[in-house]
């Protein structure tokens, strides 16, 4: 849950340091209707492209189908390659805590259950299925924030907007304090807002190299998509497992 002090906080920092045509008002007003987007919408749809740098190597773009129903349940299924045909499945607090994998390979299907922190799924991913989703990606950002602003040590600038994937956004650049030992999450961040819905739907994080390390996007997001438990029971007939 984002804070209401975070909000005001947010409205300072975007107000004294963003240029370009919207004003205080209209940043107090996006945050007023994210805050209610996250708070009152039960499950959400979205095509999620993936792209990391692991072991100083950028991987493919990944591209996912993904449901999201809370308190937090998480379907996936990879419509491209690499990995097309991929299917993952968490929902806290049943099957262990274990997230249900299931992989195409040589040897056919292989459905898996297995620690969403083990070695072999981190050996892919900088991070686990647990940090999964759009209220992952504000709360990150929030935390970040907050703290760059109390060091003055942020610089928040608005590039106008943006169109991604036919939809309207506005293209903010984060850039935190350049000494890493400061320990924000990264040197750079290039978020984009939708317009419309008020969320953020793509972020792209620099290192202190300015070398991109993480690129995610959100499109085609269906926010109220009505989502049951049948979407996140391994035996739905439109999943494989």
């Amino acid at each position: 849950m984002i804070k209401a002090c975070s909000f005001f906080l947010l409205i300072l920092v975007f107000s004294s340091s963003a240029s370009g045509s919207h004003d205080k008002t209209d940043i107090e007003n996006w945050l007023g209707s994210a805050a209610a987007t996250l708070a009152s919408t039960d499950s959400y749809t979205a095509i999620f492209h993936k792209q990391e740098r692991i072991s100083e190597k950028l991987t493919n773009e990944e591209t996912i189908f993904l449901k999201f129903k809370k308190p937090f349940n998480v379907y996936m299924k990879w419509v491209k390659e690499p990995h097309k045909g991929r299917e993952s499945l968490y929902v806290e607090g049943f099957n262990g805590n274990l997230v249900k994998i299931r992989e195409c390979g040589l040897a056919g299907l292989v459905t898996v259950d297995i620690d969403p922190k083990s070695t072999l799924i981190m050996k892919g991913s900088r991070h686990p299925i647990t940090d999964t989703g759009i209220e992952h990606l504000v709360k990150l950002m929030i935390e970040n924030l907050e703290k760059g602003l109390k060091a003055q040590e942020i610089d928040i600038r608005d590039h106008g907007e943006e169109r991604l994937y036919g939809r309207a956004t506005r293209r903010i650049e984060i850039t935190f304090h350049k000494n890493k030992s400061r320990n924000y999450y990264c040197h750079r961040a290039l978020i984009n807002l939708d317009l419309e819905t008020k969320l953020p739907v793509r972020v792209n994080i620099y290192d202190w190299d300015d070398t991109l390390l993480e690129s995610y996007v959100y499109e085609s997001v269906k926010l109220d998509a009505g989502l049951t438990e049948a979407d996140f029971d391994p035996r739905n007939s439109e999943y494989r497992f």
